[in-house]
């Protein structure tokens, strides 16, 4: 004689206890510690850094789009020209405002990378290629930018 199956649950059960019977394990990290950030998103927050660094001295920085983009030449928003004038790479750019776009100034991600070894290195760079930038938005010479420019 057949004994008829029972039909399964629509819903899955809910373990209370693993599979040793000791209970499901607590948290990995404290809720206000981040699992795990990107070198990406480290990046970009040195990035961010550095302009509200600047922006307290220049309040007009607010009116202007920061940008991170992997390489030169890639990125939506970036316009021709993976090469600086002199061949190399560039750390950044200036994109003048254009087509219902605000001021932008573009750092590129992985050139900067390529050029540190340390996430030290890495911050004193990515705020030096945002002060230039700015400088060559607003007209001025990097040391007028940030006064400590060049000394790190």
């Amino acid at each position: 004689m057949d004994t008829p199956v029972p039909p399964r649950p629509t819903e899955p059960r809910i373990r209370r206890r693993d599979r040793h019977g000791r209970g499901m394990r607590g948290p990995i990290a404290p809720p206000q510690v981040p699992l795990s950030v990107t070198r990406a998103d480290a990046f970009v927050d040195l990035v961010y850094d550095s302009r509200d660094r600047l922006e307290r001295r220049w309040p007009q920085l607010s009116e202007v789009d920061f940008m991170v983009i992997e390489v030169p030449g890639f990125g939506r928003h970036d316009g021709p020209g993976p090469e600086a004038d002199d061949g190399t790479v560039p750390l950044g750019r200036v994109l003048p405002a254009a087509g219902g776009h605000r001021d932008r100034i573009v750092i590129y991600r992985r050139p900067v990378e390529i050029r540190t070894k340390s996430r030290d290195e890495r911050a004193l760079l990515v705020h030096e290629v945002v002060v230039e930038q700015v400088a060559e938005l607003l007209g001025l010479a990097p040391e007028s930018v940030d006064p400590r420019y060049g000394q790190d």
